[in-house]
């Protein structure tokens, strides 16, 4: 079975995007929920603070995004890569 690269690269996207902005929405309505996650995100992504502001989360849900698209991608392809080694040659 092959995977479809850039349905799952934008499905990650989407998940993931989507994840962070959740969690900084609610950030913003009760203080302390998922602050050390987004802290951990703030770490991880240059320019992304873990404030309670919407320009965070909208930054936050961007560099998320792109992240996982690339992750999503590359993981998609190697999945491609193994399968098809394997369905031809029995062997890779």
């Amino acid at each position: 079975m092959k995977l479809n690269v850039k349905a799952f690269a934008i499905a990650s996207a989407f998940l993931w995007g989507g994840g962070i902005f959740t969690v900084g929405l609610a950030n913003m309505i009760w203080n302390d929920y998922g602050q050390s996650f987004l802290e951990l995100c703030s770490s991880v992504y240059p320019g992304y603070h873990a404030t309670h502001t919407i320009g965070s989360v909208i930054a936050g849900t961007l560099y998320g995004a792109v992240d996982a698209f690339l992750a999503g991608l590359v993981l998609a392809w190697l999945y491609n890569l193994c399968t098809r080694c394997n369905s031809e040659t029995g062997k890779c």
